[in-house]
């Protein structure tokens, strides 16, 4: 054991840290920082432009200065967001549209900016008809359509308003309607059991109304990658892990090198199967191989996400967010503290890089797991003190958990309860912790009690999202 050990005192004691090959610990290195590529390539985005520009000194609707500022600001967000292809189109009426939405593809969601008075409101009728996810902008005393927008929704059309002079609203309206073709183009693995509500359970489910392929993995395939797994790669990891740790408490060397064996098979496997998540139903039996949540840390920095102890409601969460704000998210259980009207989230695993792939790396010590008896190697990584989170899960492919608080507290060393913890202030903690999980029907502890927290307040993406996916929310707390 190498208990409070410093890094230097582990390397000493330990030969493993000898063996480090310092040409595969940068070759590593850059390999498991690499960015996959957007799912299947690009996504789509038709903008529509309904009616012809106003003058500038009168009437209702966009003068063509406006219309300029608009296109420039949209070419400036298609170069920003990489991923996103823009299609543009203008159109009077219904068959003019009708046109425009055949030409620019199937199933492509619609950026549409009303810039005649009255010119939306039949002119978008069939992107209505055909069930495309739509966002309507519109810039103030270009019209009187946005008051329809909310009427389309509550019909139950996936359309959402985005009124504002801001025109930085047009990246966050693609943002958001990218999620949907790339949640159509995603595939992810599955190592069962798969565990969740009911419907995330099953992948014609999660196919039918998200899009997602879900595709369940052999542990056999899984156990021959790790036996596999290359030994400098192994090495380079181990390396990686040690140098950036605080502190080595509990793991020995075995124990780093057994998850850094994993971590490796887990890239290997994302990479063999071309797969953007994975969820694992039996982490918990996997202590003689090692754990895989040193893995599902370098994953989610990566933005792959990936789901400890099979929870496919937390994974289609973190893939959902992933899409519409690039941050990964930290997966983990539920405790409270009326007293202080704070709530604990705790994990074994959790990402480094909150900020997201080009974020810094969190300090973190490395443990062992807090629940078989402090064996293993798991990261507790401490997050910032004073941060806006956003704690939410999609359960039941239709409803979003969400709530919001603020980190007020992380231990320096953890104790009761998983490695990494943070405490946040909540809106009202006894409110909260009554109502609980009051919208899942279901006895199974981990789908009661996870949630998924990301740095910062979504509040204002995930109501555009929800009504883009025809999706309900739910406020905790």
């Amino acid at each position: 054991m190498c208990e409070q050990c410093t890094r230097r005192q582990f390397f000493e004691r330990n030969a493993l840290g000898g063996m480090v090959l310092a040409g595969a610990a940068v070759a590593y290195a850059r390999a498991a920082d690499t960015r996959p590529a957007a799912p299947r390539g690009k996504s789509r985005i038709c903008v529509l432009f309904t009616g012809d520009p106003q003058p500038g000194d009168r009437n209702w609707g966009a003068d063509d200065g406006q219309i300029a500022a608009v296109k420039a600001r949209l070419a400036e967000a298609e170069q920003r967001l990489g991923d996103v292809e823009l299609f543009y189109g203008v159109s009077h009426t219904p068959d003019e549209t009708r046109a425009v939405l055949a030409e620019a593809g199937p199933d492509v969601p619609v950026l549409a900016m009303n810039v005649q008075n009255f010119s939306m409101r039949g002119a978008v009728q069939p992107v209505l008809d055909e069930g495309r996810a739509m966002a309507v902008f519109a810039l103030p005393a270009s019209g009187h359509d946005w008051m329809y927008v909310p009427r389309w929704r509550r019909a139950g059309h996936r359309v959402s308003l985005f009124a504002s002079s801001d025109l930085d609203e047009l990246e966050r309206a693609l943002r958001l309607l990218r999620v949907v073709p790339m949640a159509r183009r995603s595939r992810v693995l599955l190592l069962p059991p798969a565990q969740g509500t009911e419907r995330a359970r099953s992948a014609e489910e999660v196919k039918k109304f998200l899009g997602v392929d879900v595709v369940s993995v052999a542990e056999k395939d899984f156990d021959d990658l790790i036996t596999a797994a290359d030994p400098a790669a192994v090495r380079a990891e181990v390396e990686a892990w040690t140098r950036g740790a605080k502190k080595i408490m509990e793991p020995t060397a075995e124990d780093i090198e057994k998850a850094a064996r994993v971590s490796v098979a887990l890239d290997a496997l994302i990479a063999q199967e071309h797969a953007d998540a994975l969820a694992i139903g039996t982490c918990m039996g996997w202590l003689p191989r090692g754990f895989p949540c040193l893995g599902f840390t370098r994953l989610r920095d990566r933005g792959v996400p990936a789901a400890c102890e099979g929870d496919m409601d937390s994974l289609l969460t973190m893939l959902l967010f992933q899409y519409a704000i690039d941050r990964p998210g930290f997966q983990g259980n539920a405790t409270f503290d009326t007293s202080r009207n704070a709530l604990w989230t705790a994990h074994c695993t959790a990402p480094l890089r909150m900020d997201g792939p080009g974020g810094k790396d969190a300090p973190y010590l490395l443990r062992g797991h807090s629940e078989v008896g402090g064996s293993g190697c798991v990261p507790e990584v401490q997050y910032r003190v004073g941060e806006t989170v956003t704690r939410t899960k999609l359960v039941n492919l239709d409803t979003l958990l969400i709530s919001t608080g603020k980190i007020i507290e992380v231990p320096k060393v953890s104790v009761h309860g998983c490695r990494t913890q943070i405490v946040t202030e909540v809106r009202d903690a006894e409110k909260m912790a009554v109502n609980w999980s009051s919208a899942l029907e279901t006895e199974d502890a981990m789908t009661l009690l996870h949630r998924v927290v990301f740095y910062g307040d979504h509040m204002r993406d995930m109501r555009h999202l929800a009504d883009l996916m025809d999706l309900k929310i739910i406020e905790e707390g």
